[in-house]
This record gives structure tokens, C-alpha cells and sequence, in this order.
């Protein structure tokens, strides 16, 4: 008799929409993530006193990935293009080049691209850009959860 494996789980589907802002820039700044999957919600944000919007946009799906408990497939939506393009474009250069802009200038906020970076490879993540401030539900969201983090700052 030959014995089976248990069939494998498969990774829960999560759809993240994220946002930052910033008062000011550098000035007060919140992130928020809106998390969904499978019926349930989750609501993210926070803040910093003295921070830049790419260091917030940077942080929300920071955040987001972090709060997950096990590896999941995740579509991340942010209208960020900084952030978008910075995962999907950008990150392999910077690291062929010693986290090196093409340029030859420090890649900013480079601690942050490597904790997201980190956090990426533990999930399959998905990035999608959706225009900001257009009437998007789950960007609206994200935006209000940002702006609570801001108030919060």
C-alpha cells in the first residue's frame, strides 16, 4: 500500500488596497491598508510626525504584509507609481547595483524597499496601480484610513 500526502491547503486569496499621505512633505504622515478576503475586512493605519508620502506609501503595504499570519496569493492595489514600479521595475537594478540608483546615488528610503522586499517573497503578490482620488472604493478607503493615520501622527 502506498501512502498519500495530505493535499496541500491552498494559500488564501487576499486583496490589499493601500495608501499614504502626508501634510506637509517631509510633515505629519499616516499610511492605511484596507485588507479583504474571503467575506472578512481588516483596516489598517498609522503614522509618523515628521515623514515624507513616499516613506508612508512605502509603509502601508509594509504594514498590510506584515499582518498576514501565513503565506497567501495577495493583489496589491496602490496608487502609488513610487511604490508600484519600485516593486515590479526598478528593486533588480538597485540591487545589482549595490541598492544604487541608476545614476550611482543611494536608492532613498532603502530600508523599506528591502523589508517589502522581504515581506514579498514570504506571499505571491500581484501589484496593480489604480488611479488615486477617482472615485475607486477600496482606494477611497485606503485614502481615509491614511488621512486617519495623518490625525493620529
Amino acid at each position: 500500500m502506498s501512502e498519500s500526502k495530505p493535499a496541500a491547503m491552498p494559500k488564501p486569496v487576499v486583496v490589499i488596497y493601500t495608501d499614504g499621505a502626508c501634510k506637509g512633505n517631509p510633515g505629519r504622515g499616516g499610511w492605511g491598508a484596507w485588507l479583504s478576503s474571503a467575506g472578512h475586512e481588516k483596516e489598517l493605519w498609522g503614522g509618523e510626525a515628521s515623514t515624507t508620502n513616499n516613506r508612508m506609501e512605502l509603509t502601508a503595504p509594509i504594514e498590510a504584509l506584515a499582518s498576514l499570519k501565513r503565506s497567501c496569493k495577495i493583489t496589491i492595489y496602490t496608487d502609488s507609481e513610487y511604490v508600484r514600479k519600485g516593486m515590479t521595475e526598478w528593486i533588480s537594478g538597485w540591487q545589482r547595483r549595490g541598492w544604487k540608483t541608476a545614476d550611482g546615488k543611494p536608492v532613498k528610503n532603502v530600508e523599506l524597499w528591502q523589508r517589502l522586499e522581504a515581506l514579498c517573497k514570504l506571499h505571491e503578490v500581484q501589484w496593480r496601480w489604480v488611479k488615486g482620488h477617482a472615485g475607486d472604493p477600496g482606494n477611497e478607503r485606503a485614502d481615509a484610513l491614511a488621512n486617519r493615520g495623518v490625525s493620529g501622527a
